[in-house]
């Protein structure tokens, strides 16, 4: 379990060390020892934040600071903490503290403060999480794909699905699964898929993705959707990734999995995340 909180707290201190420079989230994930991919998910489950909103919390206050106590300019400012203009660095400035970058030279102006994260994990007892490990022999899917932001994923994929349950796709593809594959650290491709069915012809605008042979670690989560799917995705990394002393996370991806919903009228589904042994 420290071995991940110590990961995590060695990516914060080197977002604090090169604050200043332009930081790149596969240099920062490197420092956690794991991917980009399953770095930005960890961190924003364990933090409450995303890396990039922890990123632009520091750098603002930092730059509220110096601006109070020193004379530096505002354009000067906006460039050493990340800004390409002097109007953007102060919507961001004033969104955050509610006062202008000039407004914050002012003596007794009340600025905001968002401290350096400091990652403690302990042991909660009582959560019963049930999962199983399993090998799968590498399979293909079939569905429509789009890019997202690691940042506002959580918000725009349902608007994703909710498009497409309500359009004419859906004949094409049910949505058997929703497949994230890393992109370039920052984004990442998502499919909402189903099994490729080789005889049959590919729609246009659809993609087929080979998933890998390997082991996997199969969660289920019953109950309505999406809370129930949330909420067995925190505890996978907030207290089953933390504990386990076999397993690492494996590939740049994980899926999640739909089942129709059982005689009782109860919606089942999966999350599926790749993992190797230690």
């Amino acid at each position: 379990m420290q071995g991940l909180a110590d990961g995590i707290q060695s990516a914060i201190e080197y977002i604090e060390e090169n604050i200043t420079e332009e930081l790149d989230i596969s240099d920062i994930a490197a420092r956690a020892y794991v991917s980009a991919f399953h770095f930005q998910r960890i961190f924003s489950v364990l933090c409450g934040i995303s890396v990039g909103e922890y990123v632009r919390n520091r750098r603002l206050t930092l730059a509220a600071q110096e601006l109070s106590a020193t004379d530096i300019k505002v354009i000067d400012a906006a460039v050493k903490y990340g800004y390409d203009s002097a109007d953007s660095f102060t919507r961001a400035f004033t969104r955050f503290h509610g006062l202008s970058p000039s407004a914050a030279r002012e003596k007794g102006a009340r600025l905001k403060s968002f401290a350096p994260l400091r990652i403690k994990l302990s042991l909660e007892g009582g959560t019963m999480l049930e999962y199983t490990i399993v090998e799968k022999a590498a399979f293909t899917v079939m569905g429509r794909s789009r890019s997202f932001n690691a940042e506002t994923s959580y918000t725009e994929i349902p608007k994703f699905w909710q498009e497409h349950m309500a359009s004419g796709e859906r004949e094409k593809v049910c949505g058997m699964y929703g497949v994230c594959l890393d992109g370039d650290g920052k984004n990442f491709e998502y499919l909402i898929a189903d099994n490729y069915i080789p005889q049959k012809e590919v729609p246009a605008g659809y993609v087929t993705k080979t998933i890998p042979a390997g082991t996997w670690a199969i969660f289920p989560c019953k109950g309505d959707l999406p809370r129930t799917l949330q909420d067995v995705n925190t505890m996978i990394w907030s207290e089953w990734l933390p504990n386990c002393k076999e397993y690492k996370l494996a590939g740049n991806y994980n899926i999640e999995a739909y089942f129709p919903p059982d005689e009782s009228g109860v919606t089942y589904s999966e999350i599926w995340v790749p993992i190797e042994k230690l």
